[in-house]
């Protein structure tokens, strides 16, 4: 029996597939919102699937729940991979509509889910936070102000976390991935050199020790995770 639940959001997604299977891996009751389809029952053994739309609070609201609902296995660490991106025009061909559209799918999921689940981590003596951001906060590229902005801003509300939960038990770090290997991104870049990218399951072994005791001392840390791209 699992004795500790991690909350997965994005999980069905490119990277969110090898973190969900990391966690599963390490003994961990893993919990996965998805948008349609599932419910609140693992298939054999594999993650808890549970609707919801964490764009909504109280989709939030619901995920949480089930990730709560373990006495034996308590909501010991969440993992916010739900974004997007975009790329357009430089600035001022940007639409502020969609500038407003980077920031609403990268921070608002982040934020919501992370205001819920953090009672829940007091509550169990403490736990982390795995927040993931991109290179393009700290190295922006033309053509992506708002999805560099919003990734940026994800990076400082981490920050935030840690120094406001240190006291509580409760660490927040944040990863930045360049272009990660997934089949989506091969089809949107046939021509590049994937052997620079990195594959899904080494940025999924990065994250499943930010939330684990392992790394206990680390908190308010961005790390990098680039490989050669």
């Amino acid at each position: 029996m699992a004795e500790r639940t991690v909350l997965v959001t994005g999980g069905t997604g490119g990277l969110g597939g090898a973190v969900t299977a990391a966690f599963l891996k390490a003994g961990w009751r893993v919990v996965v919102p998805e948008r349609e389809g599932g419910g609140a029952a693992p298939v054999a053994a594999g993650p808890v699937r549970v609707v919801a739309d964490l764009l909504d609070p109280a989709g939030v609201a619901r995920a949480v729940a089930v990730a709560a609902a373990e006495p034996s296995a308590p909501l010991r660490a969440v993992v916010n991979l739900v974004g997007g991106y975009a790329s357009g025009g430089l600035v001022h061909e940007t639409p502020i509509d969609e500038f407003d559209r980077m920031l609403r799918i990268n921070l608002r999921p982040t934020y919501l889910v992370t205001q819920a689940a953090l009672p829940h981590l007091v509550e169990a003596g403490g736990g982390a936070v795995v927040c993931v951001s991109a290179r393009a906060a700290v190295a922006p590229f033309p053509g992506a102000a708002g999805y560099a902005t919003a990734k940026a801003a994800v990076q400082t509300f981490a920050n935030a976390v840690a120094v406001e939960y240190r006291q509580r038990g409760v660490r927040c770090n944040t990863v930045l991935p360049s272009v990660i290997d997934t089949p989506a991104n091969r089809a949107a870049q046939p021509d590049a050199d994937h052997r620079r990218w990195v594959p899904p399951a080494e940025i999924a072994a990065v994250i499943r020790f930010l939330a684990s005791d392992e790394s206990a001392p680390t908190s308010g840390a961005s790390i990098p995770v680039y490989g050669r791209a």
